[in-house]
């Protein structure tokens, strides 16, 4: 068969890859160009990197500048015959219209990787002009040659409410790169740290919640922390602390956390991996928002249990992870902070979690769908 070569298109700022969302892309070309030849055209917001094996060429508008990317439809053509580029992959459903022009042009097929609804995303962030995005957004998943989607969930709403037939639909996921469970003695010597960093007792119970900060799901979700949990929990006698780590956030918002002493806000870290290792609980008070949350994929990654709201943990199946999420009904914030203060677990994450999200498996599969896409004439 054909060697794939890919253009992929990227609408916003990825590089560098700090929060998991960035990293869903970044990680997957990285991994993706060890099988076939890639060049990425990202927006000019992007900060230059380098990915091993990967042409990056930056120069696009990004998504609220999208319309701009017209007078750029002839150098992705040049870059598209040049490259000899048989499939371009859009990120996010922003530029399927670009994707599109370009198929015209180039007749090279077009799979749109859609990591949620972008359109609900926008009704949650209360834009007025959300349900115009749906039609765009229906319209683009409707003409392109395949969807690859980060969430099985988002993938069966597609195929369900827009009629999109399932061979056209594959479930591409979030990878990790570790293969096996984390030892216990390196999540005590994570954990420690945390304690001693802190100066908290050995008895302490440590939660942890992260994201991008400025994002409408995570900032209502702190907000439910502050005024739902930490109330709740004010009436127990549960010695916690509840670690909050992410970027972006506003300075009204870092004022509020400062106030209440059982948050410990850590902002931004360069590596959140002895976090995930080092606490108790990963908690995830999120109701609005689809897609995967790549936050539990890290969570279990590192044997980490989480409680989670059931909106929150849409697109993972009860398969990977057994005893280690614990669901609650949306708003029941008793419920919650009741699971937390019950929190007993020392289950692991299932082995075929390991094997299903891990960048191999996630690479094989998005590799052998590449070679089952129609040619076009």
């Amino acid at each position: 068969m054909e060697n794939p070569s890919i253009l992929g298109i990227v609408s916003y700022k990825v590089f560098p890859a700090l929060m998991g969302g960035q990293k869903c892309i970044s990680s997957f070309y990285q991994h993706l160009a060890k099988d076939v030849n890639i060049t990425l055209a990202i927006s000019k917001d992007n900060e230059a990197v380098k990915l091993e094996g990967v042409l990056i060429e930056r120069f696009l508008y990004n998504h609220w500048l999208g319309f701009l990317n017209i007078r750029y439809v002839y150098r992705l053509i040049k870059l598209v015959k040049t490259k000899k580029i048989n499939t371009i992959i859009i990120e996010h459903s922003y530029f399927g219209w670009l994707g599109f022009m370009l198929r015209f042009f180039t007749k090279a097929t077009v799979i749109i990787r859609l990591h949620n609804i972008e359109a609900y995303r926008f009704k949650d962030m209360q834009r007025n002009w959300w349900r115009i995005y749906l039609y765009y957004e229906k319209w683009v998943c409707n003409n392109a040659n395949h969807l690859w989607f980060t969430s099985p969930a988002d993938q069966e709403w597609v195929e369900k409410n827009w009629q999109i037939p399932k061979k056209k639909c594959s479930s591409i996921l979030y990878g990790i790169d570790l293969k096996k469970i984390p030892t216990k003695t390196d999540r005590k010597t994570c954990r420690t740290t945390i304690l001693k960093q802190h100066k908290l007792l050995n008895t302490t119970k440590l939660f942890l919640f992260n994201g991008t900060l400025d994002y409408i799901p995570n900032t209502d979700a702190i907000r439910i922390i502050i005024s739902e949990i930490i109330p709740r929990l004010a009436k127990s006698s549960l010695n916690y602390r509840i670690i909050i780590c992410g970027n972006r956030i506003t300075e009204k918002w870092q004022q509020v956390l400062s106030a209440h002493p059982q948050i410990i806000f850590e902002g931004f870290v360069t590596d959140i991996i002895p976090y995930f290792k080092g606490v108790d609980c990963f908690i995830n008070p999120i109701t609005l928002g689809s897609g995967l949350k790549t936050k539990l994929i890290e969570s279990l990654a590192n044997n980490l249990s989480i409680i989670s709201a059931i909106s929150g943990a849409k697109g993972i199946n009860t398969l990977y992870t057994c005893e280690k999420l614990t669901l609650i009904k949306n708003y029941d914030w008793d419920a919650f902070t009741q699971a937390m203060i019950d929190f007993n677990n020392d289950t692991d994450t299932p082995t075929i979690f390991y094997t299903d999200f891990n960048w191999n498996s996630i690479i094989a599969k998005a590799n052998l769908s590449l070679q089952q896409l129609p040619k076009l004439a």
